[in-house]
């Protein structure tokens, strides 16, 4: 009987979460202080550039994902990402030079105003968002986007990333 209700309260925490969550449906954000975003703005929208703009990107990724697979809210995300905005450009610079681009890079955290975008079944708002904005060139060209916190994008590009899972972390907590 003790392990009936035990599995009752879990079923009912999981159904919480994933209403509170928002897990196993299409979301949709407003725009609000929980997420910071990350765009890498292309030199222009010339093929090369665009190509190029996918290949820091990925260089970026998998250079920040190991710093913010352990934050566990958007402020400590901005924190930790603000503190190596430095790295970042050098990441960025070192490929371009790496691909034969002779511009440079500029990283930093601002809140700009973002159209909506959709990512898979998840739906950010227009709104105001804090984001990394990584300049290559001119950034006048086309961006690469996805969401540093919470970490949307910081999936299958590396192998080294560690997943959390909010119904697990709920039941730790709530079990002790």
């Amino acid at each position: 009987m003790k392990k009936l209700f035990a599995v009752a309260l879990i079923l009912i925490a999981i159904i919480c979460a994933g209403l509170y969550f928002g897990i196993g449906t299409a979301e949709t954000a407003q725009a609000d202080n929980d997420y910071l975003r990350i765009h890498v703005r292309a030199n222009s929208n010339s093929q090369i550039d665009q190509d190029v703009k996918y290949k820091v990107k990925d260089e970026v990724v998998k250079y920040i994902t190991p710093y913010v697979a352990e934050c566990v809210d958007k402020e400590t995300a901005m924190q930790v990402i603000g503190g190596i905005l430095g790295e970042i450009e050098e990441v960025c610079n070192k490929a371009l030079v790496k691909y034969g681009f002779d511009y440079g890079s500029k990283a930093e955290i601002r809140a700009e105003e973002f159209p909506t975008r959709v990512y898979g079944d998840f739906t950010l708002e227009q709104g105001v968002y804090d984001a990394l904005i990584i300049e290559l060139g001119t950034g006048t060209g086309d961006n690469w986007w996805c969401v540093i916190y919470p970490p949307l994008c910081f999936t299958s590009a590396t192998t080294d990333v560690k997943y959390r899972s909010a119904i697990h972390d709920i039941i730790k907590n709530w079990i002790g």
